[in-house]
């Protein structure tokens, strides 16, 4: 039986990646949530979670879409692109800020063509995602031969079993150091929450809980708490400054009618520039610290 369908204890089941890209990010952030996998050094295919009707799978990342659409498992983290390459019917409420790729065609750099549509027809495309390539080359009017492959499509065309691939693309280093260009973007993709349409839409509350709680940890990621003492005759400048989530919090220090405390959250690019902002307002004891979870 499976969650909410008549357990004595509604236990959540999350599936999430056994190794690869996404694997150690999704242990981090269930971690920094306050989710503790239960004999972590020891993970198996399952663990339950300390203290929380929580358990943890952990499958394949190509076969954490198939398991969610069964029902077999009701929530799972996994990456967009496989989610669109199964073409199964799994709601996607959010998305993670990690993982971030990209799903590309990619020529050897000494091919002649600077756009898909100057490729020649009849080229031989090795690729894990062979519903996405097929569907993309057909948009284009190309007719391809696709070859089907588990992982390491880079060495395909120096292999000669085939002529040009598509596959994930992160910095480009590793299509550089292949001899290889990326020449088009298929698609972006990136670290997403999945979910069992009938355990989402029947169990939406207890979802949400789970999925909010590792959305508070990427949230707070890119923010920064900036801390000051700032000058009273600054306030409007700072307001206009930080406007922050709500507006920055200003608070009295006691003992001071001049100077009051300014607490605001910033994205963690802006700390270098507001630093030097608020020393030119005046400001004293700045303190900037990083934000462990952010629940709006």
């Amino acid at each position: 039986m499976g969650y909410c369908q008549g357990l004595n204890k509604m236990t959540l089941r999350l599936a999430i990646p056994n190794k690869g890209r996404l694997s150690e990010r999704s242990v981090e952030i269930l971690k920094q949530a306050g989710l503790e996998i239960e004999n972590e050094d020891e993970r198996r295919l399952f663990a339950n979670v300390k203290r929380q009707d929580l358990a943890v799978m952990f499958l394949r990342a190509q076969d954490i879409v198939r398991f969610v659409h069964k029902g077999a498992v009701d929530v799972g983290i996994t990456g967009l692109d496989l989610v669109m390459e199964s073409g199964l019917d799994v709601v996607i409420p959010y998305k993670l800020n990690f993982g971030r790729c990209r799903l590309s065609v990619a020529v050897p750099e000494d091919m002649g063509v600077q756009r898909p549509e100057d490729l020649p027809d009849d080229l031989v495309v090795a690729t894990s995602f062979p519903n996405l390539t097929r569907k993309y080359f057909q948009g284009l009017g190309k007719r391809v031969e696709i070859a089907s492959i588990a992982g390491a499509a880079e060495i395909a065309p120096h292999l000669g079993v085939a002529d040009i691939i598509v596959d994930l693309v992160s910095s480009g280093s590793t299509l550089k150091m292949n001899h290889l260009r990326e020449l088009a973007v298929i698609t972006e993709s990136q670290a997403v929450v999945i979910a069992n349409r009938k355990a989402y839409e029947g169990c939406e509350q207890q979802v949400q809980e789970i999925i909010s709680a590792m959305l508070s940890v990427t949230e707070a990621e890119n923010k920064k708490y900036l801390m000051a003492d700032v000058p009273r005759a600054s306030l409007d400048e700072v307001r206009q400054t930080f406007p922050g989530i709500a507006g920055p919090t200003i608070m009295n220090i006691i003992g001071r009618e001049d100077v009051v405390a300014v607490h605001v959250v910033i994205e963690k690019s802006e700390a270098y520039d507001a630093i030097n902002r608020l020393k030119r307002l005046g400001a004293t004891g700045i303190l900037l610290t990083p934000i462990d979870r952010m629940v709006p």
